[in-house]
């Protein structure tokens, strides 16, 4: 069995940030989110990375991340770019906003190299369990169409400074996951969260409900499932909304299950989740990395 890789979200610009939120510094010794994922999956097993990227920000970002962490796993990189689309398909007029998730992890394949592999947000930080669980679970090998993610309970993934995207999951007794919704405007409540479709109206979401926080694990089968979402949703959507349209990984995950072959393992995990979706989050994840420091979880320098 081949050993699993790492492959990294990180094309995003990061429009709510105000910035490129994969290279902002997290520490007084200039970590970023980055930085503590990759240390947890090194740890847990992982000794390849796919930064997923655009090549507006390739500099940048090779720069302040791509050369520390050459030193550190061996690295390549995937591009995502809007004209790398399916036979058949073509960018309408005007269309600058990338296509999403789903598009992003098909621009890897190459890079992945038919491995079984992880995939995680850049600017979301998971925890060592959730490493640990994921490379135990790819490293036993198994059929191309069983997949994994790592759950996590929605009071865990919130923000206060806005709505975030989150999957809304249907786990089965068995622990499998049998439904998944994006559900892109998740708001923290006095109860827990809610979600609205037109911004007026609002549905609860109660505690220990599992969500998707894009950290799933991957056989090499994924590949032809998720472009063959793709490209049945592509036209209805370019059609319906030509500048905006993405289709995101829990979608194309949803799409995937339908084929009765497709399993996706929920795996848990204790961990709260934090990141940096607005910039005004940034100021507590600092304070909660600097706990975790404390904790003797990460030494005070991270990688020495």
């Amino acid at each position: 069995m081949q050993k699993p890789v790492l492959a990294i979200l990180a094309a995003g610009m990061g429009s709510r940030y105000g910035g490129l939120k994969q290279i902002d510094p997290m520490d007084e010794h200039g970590n970023n989110i980055i930085d503590f994922d990759i240390y947890d999956a090194k740890r847990a097993g992982f000794e390849d990375v796919v930064f997923i990227i655009k090549k507006e920000i390739d500099r940048d970002f090779k720069e302040r991340i791509g050369s520390r962490m050459e030193k550190r796993m061996n690295v390549r990189y995937a591009y995502q770019e809007l004209n790398m689309l399916p036979g058949g398909f073509s960018v309408p007029e005007g269309r600058e906003k990338p296509w999403g998730t789903t598009h992003a992890v098909l621009c890897a394949r190459e890079a992945v190299g038919g491995r079984p592999f992880a995939i995680i947000n850049a600017d979301d930080y998971y925890g060592p369990h959730a490493f640990a669980e994921l490379y135990r679970f790819l490293s036993r090998g198994g059929s191309p169409d069983a997949h994994a993610m790592v759950g996590y309970n929605i009071e865990n993934t919130l923000t206060e400074f806005g709505s975030v995207a989150r999957g809304i999951c249907l786990v089965n007794e068995k622990g499998y996951l049998t439904d998944i919704v994006e559900r892109t405007k998740v708001v923290k409540t006095d109860d827990c969260a809610s979600f609205t479709l037109d911004g007026e109206h609002f549905t609860p979401v109660p505690k220990g409900t599992v969500v998707s926080m894009n950290c799933w694990g991957f056989m090499g089968g994924i590949f032809d499932r998720l472009e063959s979402g793709f490209c049945a949703n592509f036209e209805a959507g370019v059609r319906s909304n030509p500048l905006k349209y993405e289709d995101l990984l829990p979608n194309a995950v949803r799409y995937a299950l339908g084929d009765g072959k497709t399993t996706v393992k929920v795996l848990t995990t204790p961990d709260r989740w934090f990141g940096v979706t607005y910039k005004e989050d940034k100021p507590d994840t600092i304070a909660a990395l600097k706990a975790l420091k404390a904790k003797g979880l990460y030494s005070e320098r991270l990688w020495e």
